[in-house]
């Protein structure tokens, strides 16, 4: 007979000092995902940093600090691999503290099945409701493959985490758990608002452009997108879907203004589905128990064959640098990784696959560097040591604030010449040197 559930949870139930020995030197211990970074177990691990050797921490886009880290500068205790750069991520990364897992974001449940093989897994989790479930809330995308690969599983509670309604894989059972820690109960991350420029506004409505009613969108993070949300949320677009990878808060105002309805996907009908969250209170506060939402693992999410089942699927997303061969980095600027392959690449090949959809690059055509000068977006080739994100034969769309490039079935020249034409009118007479001196021509004739 099994053991009744409050039962099996005061059995489990340790504190994180606890649950921090049974960490031994050379484990790999899988720390969560976003909002759902755990804190009272890392903050007791990292009192152990004497005790303990190559310790390594694996995160997804880490947004709360990493003790662990901090208190180990010379990277001997605690060794720091994340799936994705934050800010934080970036920031360690700079000082040799952190490194970056290179991914394909929706193979990343493939990878860890086949390649990790973590000692311990602990993730935030919602409280265990009556079932003897608890909700993995916010951070579904690599978080159910970890609990089935992890050796010992723990969950550390936060009260303020939503119930985030799933189609799959959105909670784990007690009886899959090894261990139950009560955190600090710490309100969720609340990302802050992201600025944006009068060139994002300017994007902004090129992409507005490119959205139909009966769109299925996808945004990705910052300022740009943003904005978009909010002109949607005002535009008198109708029935528009969504399948993302994060959810965020513009998806409350678009689908509090009406123009979200899901009713003409093909699959997950008039639900959004989405990976992961990030955003303020507000976004929170609308998962919680909010069956319109649906969280999956970031397998079927991302899947390109999943996402292009959908029609008019527009994904927006940023980049860093494009150059006149249509590669785009979205990354890193030259060695420097700033951030990760996230899921653009994922989206834009899964928006070609969709009947009547586009995949957008959307890039400000300049930025000031740091000595006041400014440089082009739009480059004759990418900087030394650059990452390259999407290759040039997968993009689609590139957006900036002078237009709309469209790259498919174009030559080489045909691609450099739609790229200098949106580039900022006072680099396009350097870009068309450049581009003939790189041997850019059209037949015989040199881009005029």
């Amino acid at each position: 007979m099994a053991m009744p559930l409050e039962q099996a949870y005061q059995q489990k139930l340790i504190s994180a000092e606890q649950a921090a020995t049974l960490v031994k030197s050379g484990h790999k211990i899988f720390l969560g995902e976003f909002t759902q970074g755990v804190e009272a177990f890392e903050a007791a691990l990292a009192l152990r940093k004497n005790e303990l050797k190559d310790v390594i921490l694996v995160t997804t886009t880490r947004v709360k600090p990493m003790k662990c880290v901090e208190a180990d500068p010379k990277r001997e205790s605690f060794i720091w691999n994340d799936w994705h750069f934050s800010g934080l991520g970036r920031k360690f990364g700079e000082k040799g503290l952190a490194s970056y897992i290179p991914l394909c974001y929706h193979q990343a449940p493939q990878n860890i099945g086949l390649y990790e093989d973590p000692d311990i897994v602990v993730i935030q989790v919602a409280p265990m409701d009556k079932n003897g479930f608890f909700n993995f809330s916010t951070s579904c995308s690599m978080t159910p493959a970890y609990c089935r690969k992890g050796k010992k599983v723990i969950v550390e509670v936060n009260v303020h985490a939503p119930k985030c309604l799933g189609g799959l894989d959105e909670a784990i059972h007690i009886s899959k758990v090894n261990h139950v820690i009560e955190g600090p109960n710490t309100p969720l991350v609340q990302l802050p608002e992201i600025p944006a420029s009068e060139a994002d506004y300017s994007i902004a409505k090129q992409v507005m452009s490119l959205i139909e009613d009966g769109s299925t969108i996808q945004l990705g993070i910052g300022g740009l997108p943003n904005i978009v949300g909010s002109m949607i949320a005002n535009s008198d677009l109708k029935d528009l879907g969504v399948h993302t990878e994060m959810l965020a808060d513009s998806y409350v105002d678009m689908y509090e203004a009406g123009r979200i309805t899901g009713k003409n996907k093909s699959i997950d009908k008039e639900k959004m589905v989405y990976t992961f969250a990030l955003g303020s209170k507000k976004l929170y506060d609308f998962l919680d128990n909010n069956p319109v939402a649906s969280i999956f693992p970031v397998s079927y999410t991302n899947d390109p064959y999943v996402i292009g089942q959908n029609p008019k699927v527009v994904a927006i997303n940023n980049a860093i640098e494009v150059d006149l061969f249509s590669q785009v980095a979205s990354e890193a600027s030259g060695a420097r990784q700033i951030s990760g392959t996230g899921g653009q690449l994922d989206f834009i090949m899964g928006a070609y696959r969709s009947e009547g959809g586009k995949g957008l690059i959307c890039i400000n055509s300049t930025f000031t560097k740091k000595d006041g000068t400014v440089g082009s977006r739009i480059v004759p080739t990418l900087s030394p040591g650059t990452i390259v994100t999407c290759p040039r034969s997968i993009v689609h769309y590139v957006v900036t604030e002078f237009g709309i490039a469209q790259l498919k079935s174009k030559s080489t020249w045909e691609r450099a010449e739609a790229l200098i034409n949106i580039a900022h009118p006072d680099f396009r007479e350097q870009l068309i040197q450049e581009a003939n001196n790189l041997g850019i021509w059209r037949q015989s004739n040199k881009i005029a």
